[in-house]
């Protein structure tokens, strides 16, 4: 591809202020950046770089491209130009799948039976996730009967047959087409966004709100965590929040030592998964979260973690923006889906 220099340019040819000038106004954005690689036979050689554009320092701009960092000396710059947003690429469904399995091994049920890839869920009714069946993977039998096996797993456990599963997936559309349908009566909503963060930015994120008076994590739920959170319902409840491998309990205190917000973390291989996120209406808005969230991160990582993860209801715009503000984005959405009428 030839050249992408401003109206008039040469390659070489003395424009040195003018793509200094391009350099400093494409900062922070997406470009396409032709640079000199050196020569071969007396003729300069180019290579060109996507991605967004950022200050590398001593005389470097940095491209993060999709493959990684490339880092460029600004004298080098030929020519670029700012260039829209790459289309988002859909994660893999072995990655959905790995993704689906270690936030379920955050959130441990009272019961979890595998069915090949699926894993049949129950934990008293307390939320969606620990009481229907994940639907990733083989389940090493057809389908059909597959989901035979989810409505009698149900029955013996007095749920109502549930099934939780990627949208879009193939998994997803064999139940449909064995007349499964989106469960409406899935008192959250049915459809849920997965989040990820990298765990570095969003511990970083903590210095950029206003300072909270004290923020504590502890292996296990305080009484000032259950103060902010609610006490739990039941013991199916407790032992979901309680019984992972690896769990964090975050609580935020003001003036005087009041407990003003709460945030439950669990660490599962590379990921920090995050939950139950809840602060005092009298500190919205006020950085109580994102000191949590920034608590938690640094442990995460201390633990070993690289990324976060969460699951964000779609219908909870509010959450789905404070996440967004952090730098979260989607991985992918999964649905809770039903047996239709007269199956």
């Amino acid at each position: 591809m030839p050249p992408h220099d401003a109206p008039g340019a040469t390659p070489g040819s003395g424009t040195d202020a003018r793509i200094a000038a391009l350099i400093e106004s494409a900062l922070g954005e997406r470009v396409a950046l032709r640079h000199r690689i050196g020569g071969r036979e007396g003729r300069p050689l180019y290579t060109d770089a996507v991605g967004t554009l950022s200050d590398g320092g001593a005389g470097t701009v940095l491209v993060d491209t999709r493959k990684g960092p490339v880092r460029v000396d600004r004298a080098a710059v030929v020519a670029l130009r700012v260039v829209p947003p790459a289309p988002a690429r859909r994660a893999s469904w072995s990655a959905v799948s790995r993704l689906e399995n270690l936030c379920a091994d955050a959130w441990p049920t009272l019961v979890d039976e595998r069915l090949g890839g699926w894993r049949l869920r129950a934990a008293g009714g307390f939320t969606g996730r620990a009481n229907s069946a994940l639907a990733v993977g083989d389940p090493g039998l057809p389908v059909p009967a597959a989901l035979d096996r989810v409505r009698e797993f149900a029955g013996v456990h007095g749920l109502v047959p549930r099934l939780q599963t990627p949208m879009g997936s193939p998994w997803s559309e064999a139940a449909r087409r064995e007349g499964w349908v989106l469960d409406g009566g899935h008192q959250a909503g049915p459809e849920v966004a997965v989040l990820v963060a990298d765990l570095t930015a969003l511990a970083a994120a903590g210095g950029s709100g206003p300072p909270v008076e004290d923020v504590e994590l502890t292996h296990g739920p305080t009484d000032d965590w259950w103060a902010v959170t609610g006490a739990p319902a039941s013991d199916a409840e407790r032992h979901v929040l309680t019984r992972a491998a690896r769990p964090g309990f975050v609580v935020a205190r003001g003036a005087g030592g009041t407990p003003t917000g709460a945030l439950r973390a669990a660490v599962v291989e590379d990921h920090l998964h995050l939950s139950r996120l809840a602060t005092g209406p009298e500190v919205r808005r006020q950085g109580v979260g994102t000191a949590l969230t920034a608590a938690a991160a640094v442990w995460g990582r201390e633990q070993g973690a690289r990324w976060a993860v969460l699951q964000v209801n779609l219908q909870n715009e509010g959450a789905r923006s404070f996440w967004a503000r952090l730098g979260c984005t989607e991985h992918h959405r999964y649905h809770y889906l039903g047996p239709g009428g007269g199956h």
